[in-house]
């Protein structure tokens, strides 16, 4: 009887490990007596099979991304960024630079505008302009100011672009304070039916005129 019952055992343990064996070879397999390796029909064997099945794999893979179609998630949707040369790119700069400095020189530029970051917000300004700012500032009325804050100045044939504002010594806008004021009121009602409950806000905000005098640039660019 005990003799009988081992044989089954082992019959069991060959059973288990032919279900734990995946199709095909691969995969891993536990260890066996020899006598269980025998039965297998060479299942042992199959281990060393694997490289051959995995160079097969990836060359029916291989030939599968050549049959394959070109579509758009075969590449990148973004196009292709070629990088210019640094020599040409200084090249073309130092043109650009001698037509806008030949222009300047000549002064067929045209009317120039800029525009600049003032009283928390940004215009854009040429000469003779008027704008509104609600806003104090501390110059008086009939002074002269000049808004350093030039962000981009052009004209009909060029554009400079400050990084992220143009120099001093490059760009010159200049204001004219002409009035201070203050806006009209803003009432705003709050109430709430059969409650006795009613609210009211006036708001009155400082404003002030300016007048844009001059938009002027340097004489040449460096």
């Amino acid at each position: 009887m005990a003799a009988a019952a081992a044989v089954a055992r082992a019959a069991l343990g060959v059973l288990g490990r032919r279900r734990l064996l995946p199709a095909g070879g691969g995969g891993f397999c536990f260890p066996a007596a020899s006598g269980a390796a025998t039965r297998l029909g060479g299942t042992l064997g199959a281990v060393h099979l694997w490289p051959a099945f995995h160079s097969h794999r990836s060359q029916s893979t291989s030939d599968q991304d050549r049959i394959l179609p070109k579509t758009s998630l075969t590449s990148p949707p973004w196009p292709q960024i070629i990088l210019p040369d640094p020599k040409e790119e200084i090249e073309h700069h130092q043109e650009v630079v001698q037509r806008v400095n030949e222009l300047i020189a000549t002064g067929q530029y045209g009317r120039l505008f800029a525009v600049v970051h003032f009283a928390s917000r940004q215009w854009k300004v040429t000469d003779g302009d008027l704008i509104l700012i609600e806003n104090t500032l501390e110059a008086k009325c009939g002074e002269r100011i000049r808004m350093e804050k030039v962000l981009l100045v052009g004209a009909d044939d060029f554009t400079l672009i400050g990084k992220p504002l143009l120099g001093l010594d490059v760009v010159r806008v200049e204001a004219t304070v002409i009035e201070k004021t203050e806006s009209w009121p803003r009432i705003y009602m709050k109430f709430k039916r059969r409650k006795n409950f009613r609210r009211k806000k006036i708001f009155i905000r400082p404003q002030t005129v300016l007048r844009i005098n001059t938009v002027e640039i340097a004489p040449s660019l460096s």
